[in-house]
Formats: structure tokens, sequence, C-alpha cells
């Protein structure tokens, strides 16, 4: 068992030690209680709190940075999952602006087919175009509407401008179109304006012409360029189009008229096949 000795010599010496600190705090507590603010103690106090402030303020800018710092770690790891949620959110958003003007696009190209309608008082069947021919020889387009909806051959076809072709072929449920513009087309039609008659050819350049108008007849451009409903290919008094071009002057048996199409292969998206062929002939029979 250890031993614990002291000097009893040194205990009285000690007691009157602590006595006399306890003594000199007490008179320094009541003198600092009594001086101003400008007195010796309350320098000596200010003193001492100008020289450790730095070290506070040094403690508290380290202990800034490291919560900083910690908080912009987190932050970059959130950052990061924040902005890969913002970019599938907006490639949803792009993807369904897309839909949505294409939507609004195909509802202003439908709402003109029925304004076509309306305006020659036809019956007819809406269709979306589906195929494209990639020939030249052979200007044709296949519409999702057939047998099954009341589509029969040498029915006519429109598109939002007027008219655009002719069905040659069907099946229950789709049809072949040959458009005016096919090099092998020909539609009856006149001169809106003068009544002259003469036949809209297609051609390999995509353009049509029309043929077979009397020398001496004066044809402008804009005049406008209808079906007369000869022959019975078409339904009478359709817009075809509008004289864009005369090569040529009056007499010229060679004279080149050039009618601007209502649609080729690459633009037709949805068209009007007209199946009531009596209402189409009330319609354009104006003079």
């Amino acid at each position: 068992m250890a031993l614990n000795f002291q000097n009893s010599e040194t205990l009285p010496v000690r007691r009157v030690l602590l006595v006399v600190l306890l003594v000199a705090s007490l008179a320094m507590v009541t003198v600092y209680a009594r001086e101003g603010e400008d007195g010796p103690l309350h320098a000596v106090q200010n003193a001492v709190g100008a020289a450790v402030s730095p070290l506070k303020f040094a403690g508290a800018s380290v202990a800034a940075g490291a919560g900083a710092a910690g908080e912009g770690l987190r932050d970059a790891a959130a950052d990061e999952s924040t902005l890969s949620a913002l970019r599938e959110r907006n490639a949803e958003l792009t993807e369904q602006l897309a839909q949505d003007e294409e939507l609004r696009q195909e509802n202003e190209r439908l709402r003109g087919l029925l304004e076509l309608k309306d305006t020659y008082a036809l019956d007819g069947v809406a269709a979306r175009v589906i195929g494209r021919s990639a020939n030249a020889y052979s200007q044709t387009v296949t519409i999702d509407a057939g047998e099954a909806a009341g589509v029969d051959t040498g029915l006519t076809v429109m598109g939002a401008g007027g008219v655009v072709g002719q069905v040659i072929a069907t099946t229950q449920n789709t049809a072949t179109v040959r458009l005016l513009t096919d090099p092998s087309s020909g539609a009856a039609a006149l001169i809106q304006s003068s009544r002259a008659e003469g036949v809209v050819r297609g051609s390999l350049d995509g353009l049509l012409y029309l043929e077979n108008i009397d020398a001496d007849v004066v044809v402008n451009v804009d005049d406008l360029v209808v079906t007369s409903g000869l022959g019975g290919s078409y339904t009478r008094g359709l817009l075809i189009g509008r004289v864009v071009k005369v090569e040529g002057s009056v007499g010229d048996a060679t004279r080149r008229i050039v009618v601007s199409p209502n649609g080729t292969a690459d633009v037709l998206e949805e068209v009007l096949v007209v199946t009531n062929a009596a209402a189409g002939e009330a319609a354009g029979g104006t003079q």
C-alpha cells in the first residue's frame, strides 16, 4: 500500500496565501464596481479583450468555413441530382411542345378541309396520307381510307387548297390517289373568268399545264382554273389552281400556260375524298 506523506510546515503558509488572495479579490471587485468606465481595471479588461478577440474571430471563421464546405459538398450532390431531374423534365416538356405543335398544325389543316367542304357544300371522307411514290413518273399517294369508308375509284380528291388528284385504286382500308402533277394525269378544266375550256395536265417537272385553249382566248396571270366536269372524271366547279405564267401571246398556238398546283406528293398530309358529286356540281355552277 502506497503511503502519502505531507510536510506539516507548508499547511499554515497555504492557508495564509488563500486568505490573502480572497481579500485581494474582494478588494478588486469593490474597486471595479465603484470606478467608472475609464478606471484602471476597466482599461486592463478592455486591453485583454482586444488581445484575444482575433483568436475568437479566427476560430469562428474556421468553424464557418468548415460548415460552408460541408454545406457546399451537400449542395453539390443536391445540385447534380436537381440538374438531372431538370434535364429530364426539360426533355419531357420539349417533346410535349413538339407534339402540341404537330396537333395544332394538323388541326389547322383539317379546319381548312372542313372550310372547303362548307364552301363547296360537299360530302366527303377525310383521310391521312400514309404513303408516297418516290418515282417522278408516278406521282401518287396512299391514303388510310378505302372501300369500308365509302371510297371508290374515280372519286375526286382535294387538299386544303383545292383539287389534288383522283382515286385510281382501292382496298378495304386504303386507296391510291393519282395526283394532278402526275405526267399521265389529265383533268377537264376551264378558265373561270372567260369560261374557256381546256385540259390540265401534269408533267415530269411537277408543274401543271393548261392545254387545248383556243389561241385567241385572252389568258392572264392570276386567272382561276376550275374543273369543268366534262367526261365525268372530276367533280365540276372545284378549284384546280391559278395561272402563274403565260409563255406566248394571244394568237400563238404554241403558247404555254402554267398553273400552280394545289398540292404535291411531298407536302400532302390530309386530304378529302369527295363522295357527293352532285353537291360539287351545284356549288360550282356559278357563271
